[in-house]
């Protein structure tokens, strides 16, 4: 690889990463949702039940910033906290899929069908590769993450 190939990488990468960000900061906007709100509800909607000290560490948020999460998604009907029988101290999170879809649906309706035209341009190999380096440049990021979070 020369180095403007390198250099082009990172630029495009780079642009991807902030589109991704502003797309995703319009959208919650839309919705009526901080950003990073908006980030985390996308988190809790990949579990049927989370507990808030898992987010915690998911997210690497302080429990009482998890705590004030729950009480603005919960307080816009995203989510329920139970409690356990066991340990009324320990909460678990379920996820209102239903009302989430129906506040972020209508706004994310054509990005789907954008992205599989533009997938579909790709042969099967080029699809594994872009696939291969998302699944790998997630792991490094996720070790950054857990590194800056856990020093």
């Amino acid at each position: 690889m020369t180095k403007n190939n390198i250099q082009n990488f990172r630029e495009a990468s780079r642009a991807y990463s902030d589109a991704s960000i502003f797309m995703h900061e319009a959208i919650a906007r839309k919705a009526g949702l901080s950003s990073t709100d908006h980030k985390y509800l996308g988190l809790i909607l990949q579990y049927e039940s989370i507990t808030a000290g898992e987010i915690s560490k998911l997210t690497g948020l302080t429990t009482g910033a998890v705590t004030g999460l729950i009480d603005r998604l919960e307080k816009k009907n995203l989510l329920k906290r139970e409690f356990t029988k066991e340990d009324r101290r320990k909460v678990i999170i379920i996820p209102n899929t239903e009302n989430s879809m129906k506040l972020l649906g209508p706004i994310f309706e054509e990005l789907p069908q954008k992205t599989m035209k533009l997938v579909s341009t790709y042969s099967k190999k080029e699809i594994e590769t872009i696939e291969r380096y998302f699944r790998e440049a997630t792991v490094l990021m996720k070790e950054t993450t857990d590194h800056l979070n856990n020093p």
